[in-house]
């Protein structure tokens, strides 16, 4: 491949994952996952992830478009000083995961509804009481040690640590991160984690004990989820279309 070819190959994957985290951006407010002008998603573009695309300060999710991301380096702090500077939450939580989380490809950070109910309990885990609750068994990072809103760097490296190796972590009194290597993978563990909160929450608002599955059944629950890692893209390919027939504007 020419020099020439590659800067249009990579321009055109750029360009592509803009317009999946614009998708994603939208879809989350679609499904009431968002919070006012807060929260932030982010893509690496970089072969080694620290240059990362992330929403600009202070935009709703409902109308984010493709170019409005910005194209930020995980190891520029000069990026705070720029006069469309990111949220400094932002800055801090997904620099640090850019900067030291390989498989981190994208990250969604977000504090909705349900699962951010769980995260305010002092027991957040998410037990296995169905196929959705199950997917997440012993696959899910538990971090109790919340310092304030994420605006200073060492709470971002403290987030980071906790991921791990893990792909989703419950943050006590905050909220959810999920991170992935694709957007649509991303997408799909963050709506099923939704949805496995939304579980949890009303399972505990009957007052009866739950059903808990033994370990053996929820570890072989959890693992047949694997089976259906293609199931991840189409979720995501049939919410674009949906988007595209309601407002394709995401995409510009």
């Amino acid at each position: 491949m020419t020099i020439a070819a590659d800067v249009k190959s990579h321009e055109a994957d750029e360009r592509q994952l803009r317009i999946d985290l614009a998708a994603a951006f939208r879809l989350a407010a679609h499904f009431g996952w968002h919070e006012a002008v807060a929260n932030h998603f982010s893509a690496a573009v970089s072969a080694d992830g620290k240059r990362f695309l992330v929403n600009p300060r202070w935009r709703h999710f409902s109308m984010l478009t493709a170019s409005d991301l910005l194209l930020l380096d995980a190891d520029d702090t000069s990026a705070m000083d720029r006069p469309d500077a990111p949220d400094p939450s932002a800055w801090s939580i997904h620099s640090a995961i850019h900067r030291n989380i390989p498989h981190a490809r994208v990250a969604l950070h977000l504090h909705p509804p349900y699962a951010t109910a769980l995260a305010g309990l002092k027991d957040p885990a998410i037990k296995p009481i169905d196929q959705n609750t199950a997917r997440f068994y012993n696959r899910m990072a538990i971090d109790l040690s919340f310092g304030g809103i994420a605006t200073e760097g060492s709470e971002g490296e403290r987030i980071a640590a906790t991921i791990g190796n893990h792909s989703t972590v419950m943050m006590g009194n905050h909220g959810v991160t999920v991170v992935a290597a694709t957007v649509a993978e991303a997408f799909d563990d963050m709506y099923y984690l939704e949805r496995a909160a939304q579980t949890m929450v009303l399972a505990y608002s009957t007052g009866q004990p739950l059903s808990i599955m033994s370990d053996d059944i929820a570890e072989q629950t959890a693992a047949e989820w694997d089976a259906y890692k293609g199931a991840s893209f189409a979720h995501f390919d049939e919410m674009k279309r949906m988007l595209d027939a309601k407002d394709p504007s995401y995409a510009d």
